[in-house]
């Protein structure tokens, strides 16, 4: 048996022949290599979801309701429009220039009253970077909702317009913000932090929505300049999925450049009878006509609408290839 005797006897001095000394053969020593453990990746914290007020559950009814009132009416469709809806490049054309060379609202208003007046052309001149913030109360499923529908919308609006749009929290210059009625009502340093040269009336507006604004966009300027700077824009978080849905698409869109609303632009998401509720075909040619090179930002009315006309012409009667 091996046992631990004869494991002894094999590591006894070994002595070599016309030597007097003995020395001991020990097996060489293997150098231990020491391995620093792999820093592991910081593991976020899970958001914290807060329970919204009395006030925010309340709203939370009444959009549900105001929701189940307009689908009962037919309204808030999401088809683009169809053989009921029919338009011609002269309307087309006509609808661009109310809608994308007017503003529904004076200048630092508070959005209590709209007021068209008359604008130049404004668009994007530079990529868009856009980001997603969500109030305290927002819930997290509802944030993974709202993120996958702001990321498919912005990639239609990127394609129709040829504006490159990136979603990233690096330098945004567009800013989307889902935040219920507690969340908001304490935003106002994030807001004017986001915009600083914001007025406070439109601060006010922000912080102090009226229930029957349901959601909204501003845009800053260059100096000088028709070209965006910086958009915000707002959606509550109370909504239903099918409003949130309409406001993620009229309040970008809008953001974009098409600024105003009509109340003879059908089928459009742009007219507050809300018939449609997501972006339709006539809403389409209007994106793609207000980012055509043959129009330029700042042009005026009198100058753009006979391209617009053009254009319009162009996209709804294509002459032979």
């Amino acid at each position: 048996m091996f046992g631990a005797a004869s494991l002894r006897l094999y590591l006894m001095p070994v002595c070599l022949a016309g030597l007097v000394a003995c020395t001991e053969q020990l097996p060489p020593e293997t150098p231990v290599e020491v391995v620093e453990p792999e820093p592991q990746p910081e593991v976020p914290a899970e958001p914290v979801v807060k329970e919204p007020s009395e006030a925010s559950r309340a709203l939370s009814i009444y959009y549900r309701r105001l929701e189940n009132d307009l689908l009962t009416q037919g309204l808030l469709r999401g088809d683009g429009g169809g053989a009921d809806t029919p338009f011609t490049d002269t309307i087309l054309a006509r609808n661009f220039v109310r809608i994308a060379l007017f503003n529904e609202y004076l200048d630092d208003s508070d959005f209590t009253r709209p007021q068209a007046t008359v604008s130049k052309l404004r668009r994007w001149e530079k990529p868009i970077r856009m980001s997603i913030e969500f109030g305290d109360t927002v819930p997290l499923m509802q944030r993974d909702q709202d993120r996958a529908s702001v990321a498919a919308y912005t990639n239609r609006l990127s394609r129709l317009t040829g504006v490159s749009v990136q979603m990233t929290d690096d330098n945004p210059n567009f800013h989307v913000l889902f935040l219920g009625e507690d969340d908001r009502r304490a935003y106002g340093g994030r807001i004017r932090e986001l915009i600083p040269t914001i007025s406070d009336a439109t601060l006010r507006a922000f912080t102090n929505l009226p229930r029957e604004q349901l959601c909204v966009v501003i845009g800053t300027f260059e100096p000088g300049r028709s070209t965006y700077r910086q958009a915000i824009a707002l959606i509550r978080a109370e909504h239903p999925n099918l409003m949130r849905s309409a406001c993620i698409h009229e309040e970008l869109a809008q953001g974009m450049g098409l600024a105003n609303d009509s109340p003879d632009a059908r089928p459009s998401i742009f007219n507050d009878d809300e018939e449609f509720g997501l972006l339709t075909k006539h809403d389409e040619l209007l994106l793609q006509m207000l980012y055509d090179n043959r129009l330029q930002a700042g042009m005026d009315p009198a100058k753009a609408a006979p391209i617009a006309r053009q254009i319009a012409r162009d996209y709804l009667n294509p002459g032979p290839s």
